[in-house]
């Protein structure tokens, strides 16, 4: 045992000892300050990383020790229903920190969904918008060609073409913004347009197996969505990977989804407990998993390439 894990025992012993005297206090004396004590000792206990089942076992053991030498028959359910009280306040912290966790949670998903439809907006004005002032300069150019002698009529035909190949990129960056197809198709049309897309780019195999049907919640299909899209988008620049294998099953009433590829792997134990060298799209990844109470798992070795398992809850 470290010399922080004996630290970290000591405090427990302490705090279990300030626990029994503060819960003795109060079932002999009632008082409201012994019932702040509980409070106080609940704060520190949520700081020192105690769980509210370590919580229930310090207090039922508190319970045991001090009814045995104070408690008498006639007042034993008087005893019991202030332990019972004394207990809720020191749960208290816990109950405080779960709401804030929650809000929290609740406000993370509101802003996702304001930076989607932010991102809808965009991908339409690219799309739609800035098409439309291509084909009208290409309108304007072609009347414009007509007055031209033939040498400056080939210039001219250099800049349509340059403007067809900004349109394609234009269509091609409206669709990874915001992909119509994920709206209209649903999410597996949505991910066989993007690997195909990303692999042929690339020069990678994407193989995508899916056993889903129907459809999903829409801010299901969009993080998923999103998700792959960043691992691809990791894969692309970090793994020197040639294959990768992407499964979507639904288990259990869980939305299961499984990247894995052959690339160069890392360390993922010092990578992922270093906060400097979380330059994955990682921290992005769980904040929207957080939104839809989602999990993420991952397994790397060097050499032997990358896994990411994601599981979000789902209802059809």
């Amino acid at each position: 045992m470290n010399v922080s894990q004996n630290i970290q025992k000591d405090q427990t012993r302490d705090l279990e000892r300030a626990y029994a005297r503060a819960l003795e206090d109060y079932l002999s004396s009632g008082r409201e300050d012994a019932l702040q004590s509980a409070y106080e000792i609940g704060r520190t206990a949520l700081a020192d990383g105690l769980g509210v089942l370590e919580m229930a076992a310090m207090h039922h053991a508190a319970l045991a020790q001090v009814l045995q030498r104070i408690s008498r028959p006639a007042s034993l359910k008087q005893d019991l229903d202030r332990a019972q009280e004394f207990f809720g306040e020191s749960l208290s912290p816990y109950e405080m920190a779960h709401r804030g966790f929650r809000d929290a949670i609740s406000a993370l998903h509101r802003l996702n969904e304001t930076l989607e439809q932010e991102i809808q907006r965009i991908a339409h004005a690219v799309h739609d918008e800035a098409g439309q002032l291509l084909v009208a300069a290409r309108l304007a150019m072609s009347g414009v060609a007509r007055d031209l002698s033939p040498s400056l009529q080939g210039r001219l035909q250099e800049v349509v073409t340059i403007l067809d190949q900004v349109e394609k990129q234009l269509r091609r960056l409206s669709h990874e913004l915001r992909p119509t197809i994920l709206d209209d198709l649903g999410l597996v049309p949505a991910l066989q347009f993007l690997t195909e897309g990303i692999s042929r780019r690339a020069e990678l195999s994407i193989r995508l197996h899916s056993s889903l049907e129907g459809r999903y919640a829409p801010n299901v299909e969009t993080v998923l969505y999103r998700i792959i899209q960043e691992a691809l988008t990791n894969v692309t620049k970090h793994a020197r990977a040639k294959n990768v294998e992407i499964q979507l099953t639904n288990f259990a009433k869980n939305l299961h989804c499984l990247v894995h590829d052959d690339g160069v792997g890392f360390d993922a134990p010092s990578v992922l407990s270093c906060k400097e060298r979380r330059g994955l799209g990682l921290v992005g990844i769980r904040e929207r998993l957080i939104a839809v109470g989602g999990t993420l798992q991952i397994d790397s070795v060097v050499g032997r390439g990358t896994e990411l398992l994601v599981k979000i809850p789902v209802e059809k």
